[in-house]
């Protein structure tokens, strides 16, 4: 452990050293400005590992990112909560890197931000990354605290020093279901999907269930590329959706640039994800479920600042909210949205927020005729067999394999 030490230490000596006597800095990091100025030659080494920052002291926070940082989509929802945490604090010191791949890559660049920058927060937002690298990381690095989007924490298995977060993004997509099923002429609604994992699964079905809470005979196309980013396969699935008649498409793909931008000039509508696409589709875009990261990632950098952890459970390892608890919005409506449709999505959206409307409310069947939700049981979002989702409703066109 000394040994580690003393060579952590030099490589961030050697670094400042750089740092002061070039213009350049380090270029493989994507530093924000945002850690106060004049902070001189002081380190976070200053502070007990574990340990409340000392007043004015910065907390040293980093993110990392599987695309780039202004993707329209994914990366780009989560660079800006990082940037409006930064903004909300003067404490907080942002290391950032974009473009990482789920490979051990991303180890490299979580043990660079630790021991060359110091980072006591690691957010490495992108669902690859966790097993098996966040888990091996915090194994290496116990006095650091890792967040991860979407990974499950397994009470015993999992160290303490990872948490995982998520939103009920489904709420807004079963909201702009609704949207999309009452604007539609053809009742054929199209979803572009990266793996049918439980997370994009969920979106679907619930996309889909807001669509026939409207329209019961509205049915929702799914094609899964495969990957995160797969523009070439995205513009071909939207393509092939508008020549079958489908006049409203959306998808959960890291970046919706794609399938929005072909849905326009396709003359059909859109709804987006992640975040607000409409500039991309100013005359076809409906509305969007989009992400309010800050609303997070400040919340947990107080708690950290305050002294609390992941370690000592005074910081939880699952951290979940959906419309009521602002983790995720509609985007504005569009001018193609009508004020009859406007009113029955505010209605659906008002039932989430208070409990009234619970998605998964049975009876509920997939699109094989299998009961998933049995009449009279409902499922409330916090159900852990919705975080293990493996099929698609009824409704939905395609299949989990495909």
């Amino acid at each position: 452990m000394s040994n580690r030490r003393f060579l952590n230490l030099s490589r961030r000596q050697v670094v400042r050293g750089l740092l002061a006597t070039t213009a350049f800095g380090l270029t493989a990091k994507l530093g924000t400005g945002c850690s106060p100025s004049g902070s001189g030659g002081s380190s976070t080494d200053s502070t007990a590992e574990g340990a409340k920052p000392a007043d004015g002291e910065p907390l040293t926070i980093g993110f990392i990112y599987v695309g780039p940082k202004d993707d329209y989509g994914y990366n780009q929802a989560h660079a800006e909560g990082a940037k409006g945490t930064a903004a909300k604090f003067s404490w907080v010191k942002l290391v950032e890197e974009a473009n990482v791949p789920e490979t051990t890559a991303v180890a490299e660049s979580m043990r660079s931000m630790i021991d060359i920058d110091g980072a006591k927060v690691l957010f490495p937002t992108s669902f690859g990354y966790f097993d098996p690298h966040i888990l091996k990381l915090a194994e290496e690095f116990p006095d650091v605290q890792f967040f991860h989007a979407g990974g499950l924490y397994e009470e015993g298995k999992t160290p303490k020093n990872v948490g995982s977060y998520f939103g009920y993004i489904d709420e807004a997509q079963y909201v702009a279901g609704v949207v999309a099923a009452l604007t539609s002429k053809s009742g054929k609604l199209g979803f572009v999907g990266a793996k049918p994992i439980p997370q994009v699964l969920r979106n679907v079905n619930s996309y889909a269930l807001g669509a026939r809470s409207v329209r019961p005979d509205a049915t929702t196309q799914v094609v899964f590329t495969g990957n995160w980013a797969e523009p070439i396969k995205e513009a071909e699935a939207a393509n092939s959706m508008a020549d079958q008649g489908i006049d409203v498409i959306t998808c959960h793909v890291d970046s919706p640039k794609v399938v929005m931008e072909t849905a326009e000039k396709r003359g059909i509508y859109c709804t987006g994800y992640h975040a607000d696409q409409v500039a991309l589709a100013p005359e076809g875009y409906l509305t969007g479920a989009e992400w309010d990261w800050t609303n997070i990632y400040s919340k947990i950098a107080e708690e950290v600042h305050s002294g609390k952890s992941l370690q000592d459970g005074t910081i939880e390892h699952i951290l979940r909210g959906g419309l009521k608890d602002g983790f995720c919005k509609l985007s504005a409506y569009g001018p193609a949205v009508s004020e009859d449709t406007k009113k029955a999505a505010e209605a659906a959206k008002a039932g989430l927020i208070d409990g009234s409307l619970v998605i998964y409310t049975g009876e509920v069947k997939d699109n094989k005729g299998g009961v998933v939700v049995k009449a009279g049981e409902s499922l409330p979002q916090k159900e852990p067999k919705l975080e293990g989702m493996n099929y698609l409703v009824e409704g939905v066109l395609g299949s989990v394999g495909g």
